[in-house]
């Protein structure tokens, strides 16, 4: 096979290793044309193509749109393409950003789905657990709660401010307590509202917590705030550090908002650790 062998659609397809729909929707474009055209208007190409053919299908498969490959096609350099990539490379970074920050929310909301429909939250549903790694958050600013406020004035507040707190409103929103007796006194108007994002830079520190949980619409946790101060009192616990509520159910997963089940844990130590 010479330079000026002719080749048909399908055998210069095979020969490149791409579609004929491809060759044809090129040709019609203007973007790539056959060598010759014989009867019927059939297309014919040669072997040379091929190479003039890989400036085309390497930009086409980085993603770089068929109109600037065009503009490029008979008169680049490698100052023009390097110019090209380097803008088609910040594209990329920006696509892989969202990308990654797509899976971390899917694995975000898949892991607290999964954990609530496994967990133990009738009767004994308050309990301690050991957290051995810690939690990463974002902290909105203070929620400021006036008299009368109900719970979405500072909500509202939150989600105005999270473009500037670099907060992402997709992740799960949770309520931040300072104190237990804080979330006993006003369970449903947390100090600050979180997002539930793993590259957080504010922590959940490891370590002990009581765990309880709550069914019911946002700040609805009925008498869970005073069984969990019973249970500490009783199995001679001090509470330490603040306390958090996440709703591993909510309107993603569920319709029915009696139906959201809220996890609240607060950080304990023994009672008479704190004395000694």
């Amino acid at each position: 096979m010479n330079d000026s062998t002719l080749l048909s659609i399908r055998e210069f397809s095979k020969m490149a290793g791409i579609h004929q729909s491809a060759l044809r929707y090129y040709d019609r474009i203007g973007l790539f044309t056959p060598a010759a055209r014989g009867s019927n208007n059939y297309r014919y190409y040669t072997p040379v193509q091929l190479i003039k053919l890989k400036f085309i299908t390497v930009l086409a498969d980085l993603g770089i749109p068929l109109t600037k490959i065009k503009d490029l096609n008979n008169s680049r350099t490698p100052e023009s393409v390097i110019d090209l990539l380097m803008r088609q490379e910040i594209k990329l970074d920006r696509q892989m950003h969202e990308l990654r920050t797509a899976y971390s929310i899917i694995h975000t909301y898949r892991d607290n789905m999964q954990s609530g429909l496994n967990a133990r939250e009738h009767e004994s549903s308050v309990r301690e657990e050991d957290m051995p790694d810690e939690l990463y958050v974002i902290h909105g600013p203070a929620a400021d709660f006036k008299r009368g406020d109900s719970f979405y004035e500072p909500f509202v507040n939150f989600c105005e401010a999270a473009e500037k707190n670099r907060i992402n409103l997709n992740y799960p929103i949770g309520g931040y307590h300072g104190s237990m007796d804080g979330f006993v006194k006003a369970a449903g108007k947390p100090d600050r509202f979180f997002s539930f994002d793993p590259m957080g830079d504010s922590k959940i520190p490891a370590g002990r917590y009581l765990v309880g949980y709550a069914r019911g619409y946002y700040g609805e946790f009925g008498d869970l705030p005073q069984r969990m101060a019973s249970y500490a009192r009783e199995n001679g616990l001090a509470f330490k550090g603040a306390v958090y509520v996440l709703y591993l159910l909510d309107e993603v997963c569920t319709v029915n908002p009696d139906q959201y089940l809220a996890r609240v844990w607060a950080g304990v130590t023994s009672a008479k650790s704190l004395v000694t």
